[in-house]
């Protein structure tokens, strides 16, 4: 035994030495990560977390694999050494550009998110930051990629290419697909030209109407009025025609129609709308200075259209924002028809017409279409 130790001394201290290390290592990043994790949620007790348990994570990782690529060496062959050593390299190689890539991606993204939350603070569009946070943290986890390849001699030439400047983007042409690439440049184009900015209300259908919440690289999310979060990718809004309720002024005019019988009085539904509308508390007066001179009311009613059977009366009501105004809408439509009834002003429904021709043989019955007033 004595002589075995004798015989393999050096590799034994080694090899302590090595698990020493190793375990001093791990005891001392699982030490700091806690440490951090602590002061973090002092500082500030929203921060995320995950970005610490990744990095620990990965140093843990790269310590057991360093360490046992160190302890291989007491058992290989002098001559394949040169192989260990190059793996070693290139297990430091990618292990500093892992941690540095998390690192840099964890401090880009928590300083984009208190710039954010100092914008909304001192009520500032933060929209721009937040659609430079993504491509931040995109072009900081693409380079981490690009420097990983370096350490690969097959896929050097194509990552020092691609750092060179133009190959970047022909790299990107080359994987990514068209649609990828059309909601890429759909999201910098509603960023530059701002069509719209995070907390505005939109109007793409009558079935996506809501408050933009986010906008990335690839798509913008709106939250509905029944609270459901909409996903539609930048290159599909960018095409679409869409109302900006928040774009310039606010006060917003609701066309508030009602369609009546051909046997109700015109003159007396027309007063009922606009008295039903300018009582509302939420009403706007958009008159000019002129227009109350000459004793224009707040709210003009009009016969817009004959129909088939029915008269379609329509009430031009204002509001101060399209969230007013579609309260009043719903409001005045409730309203109006009790108004209606009181009054004997019918409103319309379908009908069908049915005509009897009588003669003294026989009798034949004609049925007009059914038609909706």
């Amino acid at each position: 035994m004595t002589e075995f130790f004798e015989t393999y001394r050096s590799h034994i201290i080694y090899g302590v030495v090595v698990i020493a290390i190793v375990s001093t290592l791990f005891l001392l990043t699982n030490f700091i990560n806690r440490w951090l994790l602590r002061k973090e949620a002092e500082k500030q007790p929203g921060v995320p977390v995950r970005p610490l348990k990744i990095l620990k994570q990965t140093l843990n990782t790269l310590w057991l694999v360093l360490g046992f690529i160190a302890l291989s060496f007491i058992f290989v062959d002098g001559d394949k050494n040169e192989t260990l050593k190059e793996y070693f390299r290139l297990a430091v190689h990618l292990g500093l550009v892992t941690v540095t890539t998390i690192v840099l991606a964890t401090v880009v993204n928590m300083w984009f998110k208190r710039k954010i939350e100092e914008k909304i603070v001192y009520q500032y569009d933060p929209t721009s930051y937040k659609f430079l946070r993504y491509v931040a943290v995109f072009t900081i986890c693409f380079l981490g990629v690009l420097f990983g390849l370096l350490a690969f001699p097959s896929l050097k030439g194509v990552a020092q290419t691609a750092l060179g400047g133009a190959g970047v983007i022909a790299i990107i042409a080359g994987v990514a697909s068209q649609e990828a690439l059309s909601n890429l440049v759909g999201g910098v184009f509603i960023i530059s030209f701002k069509p719209f900015k995070i907390g505005d209300v939109i109007k793409l259908s009558d079935t996506m109407v809501g408050t933009v919440t986010d906008i990335t690289l690839r798509h913008t999310v709106i939250r509905n009025f029944e609270n459901k979060m909409i996903v539609i990718p930048n290159a599909v809004i960018n095409k679409e025609k869409l109302i900006n309720y928040d774009l310039g002024e606010l006060k917003c005019c609701e066309h508030i129609e009602v369609g009546i019988s051909y046997d109700s009085n015109i003159a007396t539904a027309k007063q009922i709308m606009q008295e039903e509308c300018e009582k509302h508390p939420l009403i706007y007066d958009n008159r000019s200075e002129i227009d109350k001179q000459n004793g224009k009311p707040i709210v003009r009613t009009a016969l817009t259209k004959i129909n088939d059977s029915s008269y379609t009366i329509r009430a031009w009501a204002w509001g101060r924002n399209f969230t007013d105004t579609f309260n009043l809408k719903c409001d005045v439509f409730e309203s109006i028809i009790k108004r209606f009834d009181e009054s004997n002003i019918e409103m319309a429904y379908p009908t069908r017409t049915i005509y009897t021709i009588s003669d003294t043989n026989n009798k034949v019955t004609v049925e007009a279409p059914s038609t909706e007033n």
